[in-house]
C-alpha cells in the first residue's frame, strides 16, 4: 500500500510519545493478519507496541486460527479478548460469534500454546451480545477457561 510508509512513521511518533510517559500500546487482532501487524510493530521498532490477541476476532475477520497466531505475535501478546466464533460464510460480511467453545478456536491448544510462551497477564471474556444469555454465556465461559487453565497447570 502507498500509504503503508505513512503509517510507520505515524505509529512510530505514536509508540515514542506514549513511551516517554511510560505507556504501552496494544493493537488489537483483527482486521490484518498476524503477520502484517508484527510486520508493522517490528517496523515502527519503538519497543512499547505490543498485541492484545482476540481469539475470535482471528476467526471472525477471516485471518486464520489463534493458536497459528500465537507463533507469528505470541512474544507481543500483553493482553487477551477470549472470544470465539465461525469464519466468514461469504467475502462481504464477517463470520459470526459464538459462546466459548462452540466455534472454532481450539481453546485447548491455544492455553497450551500460551502456557509455553510464559503468557501470565490477564484473560478478558468478551462476549459481544446483551441481555440474560450474555451473562450466562460469560459464567459458562468462566467455568470452561478454568477447566483449561488446571489442565495446564496454571
Amino acid at each position: 500500500d502507498p500509504d503503508y510508509a505513512a503509517l510507520v512513521t505515524c505509529i512510530r511518533q505514536l509508540g515514542e510519545k506514549a513511551a516517554a510517559f511510560g505507556v504501552n500500546i496494544l493493537f488489537e487482532t483483527g482486521a490484518e493478519s498476524p503477520v502484517s501487524l508484527l510486520r508493522l510493530i517490528e517496523e515502527a521498532g519503538t519497543g512499547n507496541l505490543y498485541v492484545n490477541l482476540d481469539t475470535g476476532n482471528l476467526i471472525l475477520y477471516g485471518y486464520g486460527n489463534p493458536v497459528d497466531a500465537l507463533y507469528t505475535v505470541g512474544p507481543y501478546v500483553r493482553n487477551i479478548h477470549v472470544k470465539d466464533g465461525l469464519a466468514p460464510s461469504g467475502c462481504y460480511e464477517l463470520g459470526k460469534e459464538t459462546p466459548l467453545g462452540e466455534g472454532l478456536v481450539d481453546f485447548p491448544r491455544f492455553m497450551k500454546k500460551l502456557r509455553a510462551l510464559g503468557y501470565d497477564r490477564f484473560l478478558t471474556i468478551e462476549r459481544e451480545i446483551s441481555g440474560p444469555q450474555q451473562a450466562l454465556d460469560i459464567l459458562r465461559a468462566k467455568e470452561y477457561l478454568e477447566t483449561l487453565l488446571k489442565a495446564n497447570g496454571w
